[in-house]
């Protein structure tokens, strides 16, 4: 049975690396034969504010309805995605806030400061471009973004083993740098991880 990938861009600019950086994960897929879905955040038709947090529902519109489907559908999730003020672009928060909902990706047990994870069994790559190098990235402001979305996001869901591939400083990136990190991606897209 070939693995079942999700690849998700939160990139809101579809002229971005990122968005050749996708394409290359894609082919890399391809070629392996993996079955693949893939989420252009930006393209997708929701409000990105969770307008009452969890005190009241807001109903999902159907493009949200598709990306939890997908979500449970996937084995492996990956997500790529500009690093901005330490954190990620607001469409794709927006994206996570709207769709990782009590009762559908976690649910808090009553009494309790426990959770049950409901996406476990899914493993996810990270694929972050920054305007600084990585090393400083993490020396000096500790890789806030990539703690968020590891530790505070994938596996609060319950999804256990998230790598993290950090290119940068983007922003000084030559031609022949850009085709070796679209190769080296293509080459992680076709061993499926």
């Amino acid at each position: 049975m070939s693995k079942k990938i999700l690849l998700i861009n939160g990139h809101p600019d579809e002229a971005s690396f990122n968005y050749g950086l996708s394409e290359a994960y894609k082919k890399g897929v391809e070629k392996s034969g993996a079955e693949l879905r893939e989420i252009k955040i930006r393209e997708l038709d929701f409000n990105p504010n969770l307008q009452f947090g969890y005190r009241k529902r807001t109903e999902l519109e159907p493009d949200l309805l598709d990306a939890q489907e997908s979500l449970k559908w996937a084995d492996h999730i990956v997500w790529i995605y500009p690093v901005w003020w330490g954190s990620v672009p607001a469409i794709m928060k927006g994206f996570l806030d709207r769709v990782l909902l009590p009762g559908f990706a976690f649910q808090k047990r009553e009494g309790s400061v426990w959770w049950d994870k409901f996406l476990t069994g899914k493993t996810s790559r990270l694929i972050c471009t920054m305007d600084q190098p990585p090393w400083y990235y993490a020396l000096i402001y500790s890789s806030p973004s990539h703690k968020a979305m590891k530790k505070l996001t994938m596996q609060f869901v319950g999804v256990k083993s998230v790598k993290i591939t950090s290119i940068g400083p983007i922003n000084l990136l030559k031609d022949k740098f850009r085709a070796k990190w679209l190769m080296k991606v293509a080459r992680l897209g076709e061993k499926n991880i």
